[in-house]
């Protein structure tokens, strides 16, 4: 393991190169460009604001436009990255069957480019906190400790899911469904508080979700000014880090068969 990452550092120019290029060809011949990485989160909160706090009236303890940006913004990252990083490897069969680097590098620029979408869609967010005069507090420090597990837990879906597409072609059509059930299983467009006043027996079992205490300890950190609750973050970066390790194992000891399967 320390091998592999040694030798992934050396090739640290590279995964910069391939994150601009990511970013590059993502926005080529786009009118809008990089606009489209702020009208996505934002126009799922104006639909989602519509449809759940003005018709199924769904009671939030925040402005709901707010609530629901402050999850949508992780979850476009998360969503981003799974979306592309899992299919990076067969999308670039020719760069993987005849040039020699650390396969891992292509989805690590999937991230990175995800991670500029990320910055960018975060300036709507400033103004939204300006709005609702939401309070800048020192529990904001916590949000790099929160990115750093949603990238381990990001790395560890995306090596994992883009291994198995090369033996198995069918990941790539399972991804978006996954994807789609798994925000219903987060508190993306409804508050914690649901689970735990109408199904309070699986509130441990829904906490094993990682994207759970993240997307929790986000609104905390942000929007209540309060530390996130260790319990559910410390759940999340426990099954992030396992997830990873296990995932670059599995990935690394396949890497050998990708040039003969793509």
């Amino acid at each position: 393991m320390i091998a592999h990452i040694q030798t992934l550092y050396h090739f640290r120019e590279l995964i910069g190169m391939w994150t601009f290029r990511e970013i590059r060809v993502r926005y080529k011949q786009s009118m809008l460009g990089a606009a489209w990485a702020i009208l996505q989160p934002l126009a799922q909160m104006v639909i989602l604001t519509f449809v759940f706090s003005r018709i199924a009236r769904i009671e939030t303890d925040l402005p709901y436009p707010i609530f629901s940006y402050t999850a949508l913004l992780p979850w476009t990252l998360f969503h981003t990255s799974i979306s592309f990083g899992v299919n990076s490897l067969i999308n670039n069969m020719n760069l993987v069957t005849k040039t020699y680097f650390p396969r891992e590098v292509l989805p690590l620029g999937i991230i990175g480019a995800a991670l500029f979408d990320f910055l960018i869609s975060s300036t709507i967010f400033v103004l939204l906190m300006i709005y609702y005069q939401v309070p800048v507090t020192v529990h904001l420090l916590w949000i790099p400790l929160l990115l750093v597990i949603q990238i381990f837990l990001m790395l560890g879906v995306m090596l994992l899911g883009s291994a198995l597409t090369v033996f198995f072609r069918d990941v790539r059509f399972v991804v978006p469904l996954g994807l789609q059930l798994w925000m219903y299983a987060t508190p993306v467009i409804y508050p914690l508080s649901l689970v735990e006043e109408n199904i309070p027996q699986l509130r441990t079992i829904y906490a094993l979700n990682p994207m759970v205490g993240i997307v929790e300890s986000y609104r905390n950190v942000i929007l209540r000014g309060m530390p996130p609750n260790l319990t559910d973050l410390g759940i999340a970066a426990a099954v992030s880090i396992i997830l990873f390790f296990a995932a670059y194992i599995i990935f690394k000891r396949l890497e050998v068969l990708f040039n003969d399967l793509i």
